[in-house]
């Protein structure tokens, strides 16, 4: 700082227009060498009170809180990259598996689709043979009503006919040999 005022004052020195003013330099009565006393003063103020020391102070304290907000923001810019590629692969594993999902929904919906159509054929099958199986029952049903109704009418036909046709004494023979047939049977 020392170099500082010597510097200062040589320039004070040799200024143009120190060297203009009129009268002796060194008296008070000069404006140059009062401002030159006064700069002067005002330096050695600034020394004394350890003002450039301050400043520098200062000025590192400033250099180190931005050093420490670089690196602050250096470790919170890889922290980012970190999330940030741990997020796409998160993203990728979740399409992946989005993906698998619905390959195995469209095959179970392939396989509920296979099933519905063989229960559904299985439901017609089933149906179909309960339609041939009553349509039988029904036929049996009536041919034997036919049957039996063929059967009344040929007894009719043939008690009309026996009834015509038969004495009294044909009928009692044919009594007694019923008796004796259920006789037999039930013996």
């Amino acid at each position: 700082m020392s170099r500082l005022l010597l510097t200062a004052a040589g320039a004070a020195l040799a200024a143009g227009p120190a060297l203009a003013a009129t009268g002796p330099f060194f008296s008070l009565g000069n404006t140059n060498f009062v401002v030159l006393i006064a700069f002067l003063v005002f330096v050695a103020i600034l020394l004394y009170f350890k003002v450039p020391a301050t400043l520098t102070g200062m000025l590192d304290k400033r250099a180190e809180t931005i050093r420490s907000d670089l690196d602050e923001a250096r470790a919170l810019r890889e922290e980012a990259q970190t999330v940030l590629a741990e997020f796409e692969r998160k993203q990728k594993d979740v399409a992946e598996q989005a993906e698998l999902i619905v390959e195995q929904a469209k095959r179970d919906a392939e396989a509920a689709a296979e099933q519905a159509k063989a229960d559904l054929a299985a439901s017609i099958e089933r149906r179909i043979q309960a339609a041939e199986d009553q349509i039988a029952s029904a036929e049996a049903n009536a041919v034997a009503e036919v049957k039996n109704k063929a059967v009344n009418v040929a007894i009719a036909a043939a008690a009309d006919v026996i009834a015509k046709n038969m004495s009294d004494q044909d009928a009692s023979q044919m009594i007694d040999e019923s008796i004796k047939t259920v006789d037999a049977k039930l013996h």
